[in-house]
C-alpha cells in the first residue's frame, strides 16, 4: 500500500501565514523520510484559518526543501482559470522538479460565493465547460496543441489527475485517460466502488499511460485512543469556530474547552468521517478501505501533532524508511 499526504496549511492562534508554510514545508520534509509517496496541496480563498490560497506558489517552496516525494496541486480549480497558464505554471514545476509534479484538477469553488465573484465573472459557465476545460488542458500537458505551447517543456510532463467525490468524476477521469483521486473526506459516497468503477472504465489517452486511483481520508492518529480523542475534539472545534471571521485569523486559541450538547451531537457525525484512534485501530480502519494508494488529511494545529500522526501510521503500515524524523 502507498500512503500520502494532503495539506492545507492551517493556521494556528499566534501564528503567521509564513509560520504555516514553514510548518507545510516541515511535514512534506517528514512525509518524504518517512516513505510517503505524494504530498498534495489543496487550493481555499479566504477560509478562516487556512493559509494555502496558492498551490502552485507554495510548492515551489515545499520541492525546495526535499528530493524524492511527488508533489502536487490537489487541487487546482481549473473552472476559475485559463488551461494554458495551467500548464505553464505546471511545466515550471515539472521543470524545475523533474518527475516529481502531480496536477491535480478540480470544479469546486475554493470559498464563499462572494470568493467567487472575485475570482470568476462566469464561474457556472466555466463549470459546465469542464470537460473541454480538460480537453484543452490535457492537450498543452501532452504537447499536442496545434496553436500553442506551454512553455517551458520539462523533461518529464505532469502526471494529470481529476478529483471528486462521485461516479460523475470517475467517469470523467477514466473518459479522459486521466489517474483519480475520490475525497472520502468530504463524501458521504462509497469510494470504492467508484474507483473500481474508474479501473474498469479507463481509456488511456497515451501508449504509455495506464490507470491509477488513490482514495483521500481523514485521520487522527495518536500514541493512544484517548488522546486520538482529544485531538480530533480540538479540530472540530476549531472548523465548527472558523466560521466566524475571514481568512486572516488563525485558529482560536481555546479548542480544547467543553463541547455543548449540540456540539457532541455534531462531533459525532464528525467522528463517522474521520479515522481517530490509535496506530493499530487507525492502520486496520486504513487497510480495511481496499485501496492500492492511500492520501491523508490531518490539519491539526500543532506541526509537531500532526507529523506524530503520519509517522504512526506510517510506522504501523510498514512503509517508514527510518527510525525518526
Amino acid at each position: 500500500m502507498k500512503l500520502s499526504i494532503l495539506d492545507s496549511s492551517p493556521l494556528a492562534s499566534g501564528k503567521t501565514a509564513a509560520d504555516a508554510f514553514s510548518d507545510s514545508k516541515d511535514l512534506a520534509v517528514a512525509g518524504e523520510k518517512l516513505g510517503y509517496t505524494r504530498y498534495w496541496v489543496t487550493e481555499h480563498h479566504d477560509l478562516n484559518g487556512l493559509a494555502a490560497s496558492a498551490p502552485e506558489v507554495l510548492l515551489a517552496y515545499i520541492g525546495a526543501a526535499t528530493s524524492t516525494i511527488r508533489l502536487g496541486t490537489g487541487a487546482i480549480l481549473l473552472p476559475h482559470y485559463k488551461p494554458f497558464k495551467v500548464a505553464e505554471l505546471h511545466h515550471t514545476l515539472a521543470t524545475l522538479f523533474p518527475g516529481r509534479i502531480d496536477l491535480g484538477i478540480g470544479r469546486a469553488p475554493g470559498g464563499s460565493a462572494e470568493v467567487t465573484n472575485a475570482l470568476n465573472d462566469n464561474f457556472l459557465q466555466q463549470v459546465y465547460r469542464m470537460p473541454e476545460l480538460i480537453d484543452e488542458l490535457l492537450s498543452f500537458i501532452d504537447l499536442t496543441a496545434e496553436s500553442v505551447t506551454a512553455s517551458p517543456i520539462p523533461p518529464v510532463k505532469p502526471e494529470a489527475w481529476i478529483l471528486g467525490t462521485s461516479a460523475k468524476s470517475a467517469q470523467m477521469a477514466a473518459t479522459k485517460g486521466t489517474s483519480y483521486a475520490f475525497g472520502q473526506w468530504m463524501s458521504d459516497t462509497d469510494g470504492l466502488p467508484v474507483i473500481e468503477d474508474y479501473y474498469r472504465t479507463y481509456a488511456p489517452r497515451n501508449p504509455e499511460d495506464s490507470s491509477q486511483a488513490l482514495m483521500t481520508v481523514g485521520a487522527i492518529c495518536a500514541q493512544t485512543t484517548e488522546e486520538a480523542e482529544r485531538l480530533a475534539k480540538t479540530l472540530f472545534v476549531w472548523q465548527e469556530q472558523s466560521n466566524v471571521g475571514n481568512g486572516s485569523d488563525g485558529i482560536p486559541a481555546q479548542v480544547d474547552r467543553q463541547l455543548t450538547a449540540d456540539e457532541k451531537a455534531k462531533f459525532d457525525t464528525f467522528k463517522k468521517k474521520t479515522i481517530v484512534g490509535n496506530p493499530e485501530e487507525v492502520a486496520r480502519h486504513i487497510q480495511r478501505l481496499g485501496v492500492n494508494e492511500v492520501m491523508i488529511h490531518t490539519p491539526l494545529h500543532h506541526i509537531a501533532d500532526r507529523i506524530r500522526s503520519y509517522e504512526l501510521i506510517a510506522t504501523e503500515l510498514g512503509i517508514r524508511k527510518q527510525s525518526s524524523v
